[in-house]
């Protein structure tokens, strides 16, 4: 993605869910942001899944005026040294000179959640971007979403943009129904919620990774005619180790329609989890013996 430094500020809070909270930036450095553009056929000119690259100081100080973003590629993670944090813009206005992000809180667990659930209007942000992947084809025979909290607010944008006549399934998993966000989908596009019984980081083995319920809601869901767009994001064991090989490998879903990707690892932070996925395409490009 771009290296490209903005600067804006925090204007408002806003507590969606027990473990959601959307944070409004904007005022100074909104009119310097850079939109990555839509197509001609969405509804909207700018692209429904721009993600930034927050930065943040690991023991919760401001970040420094003069920081150089050449120095932020992929985030050390060294002690003392800026991190980075990838979020979805899950509302871009520009007519309000605004944008949203939606934010996974555990209480006082993490550094994202943590910082967004105590954000204060005029508090200055710092993050890379923006950067755009999935683009939802109106042409699609139909579509096929799935995510746990983490992609949620990419599905969210992803909905908003599909075309009236648009037909797709879409499957959710989050705590309970406390999380369940209001979406807003073509009549023909289903919304199943699926409640693991607590947050993503609060229950055992048994309900996460390889028996997330999410593997077991979407294997068993009906499979339309034609070949899907299909878009699985989530917690890399269950999305990557799980789903994706029963999407490309069982069903035959192309690479071109088919944008699957762990957001995060439990047990890991974000620079554990970049180099977790390293090794893990380094090791699928090494030649297989028999």
């Amino acid at each position: 993605m771009a290296k490209r430094l903005n600067t804006m500020q925090v204007l408002r809070t806003e507590r969606l869910s027990p473990h959601f909270v959307r944070v409004y930036l904007g005022g100074e450095g909104f009119d310097d942001f850079l939109p990555v553009r839509g197509r001609d056929d969405v509804t909207t000119d700018w692209d429904s899944d721009m993600y930034v690259k927050i930065v943040f100081m690991p023991d919760g100080s401001a970040v420094p005026d003069d920081l150089d973003p050449a120095v932020l590629r992929g985030g050390s993670g060294e002690p003392g040294q800026p991190v980075l944090r990838t979020y979805t813009i899950r509302r871009y206005d520009p007519a309000a000179r605004e944008m949203a992000i939606d934010f996974v809180v555990h209480g006082d667990e993490g550094l994202a959640g943590a910082w967004a659930q105590r954000a204060r209007p005029g508090e200055t942000v710092r993050f890379l971007g923006p950067g755009s992947g999935y683009r939802p084809r109106p042409d699609a025979p139909w579509h096929l979403l799935a995510s746990d909290e983490a992609g949620l607010p990419a599905v969210a944008a992803a909905l908003e943009v599909l075309p009236a006549d648009a037909r797709g399934q879409v499957f959710i998993e989050v705590a309970d129904a406390d999380d369940e966000l209001p979406l807003v989908a073509p009549d023909g596009v289903t919304i199943t919620w699926i409640h693991r019984g607590g947050g993503a980081g609060e229950v055992g083995d048994e309900a996460a990774g390889d028996n997330a319920p999410l593997i077991a809601a979407v294997r068993n869901a009906e499979w339309w005619d034609g070949e899907p767009q299909v878009f699985i994001h989530g917690e890399a064991q269950a999305v990557m180790h799980n789903l994706r090989g029963y999407v490309r490998k069982e069903r035959g879903v192309g690479a071109a329609n088919a944008s699957i990707s762990g957001y995060w690892r439990r047990g890991r932070t974000e620079e554990g989890f970049r180099q977790w996925k390293a090794d893990l395409r380094k090791a699928e490009e090494q030649p297989q013996n028999g």
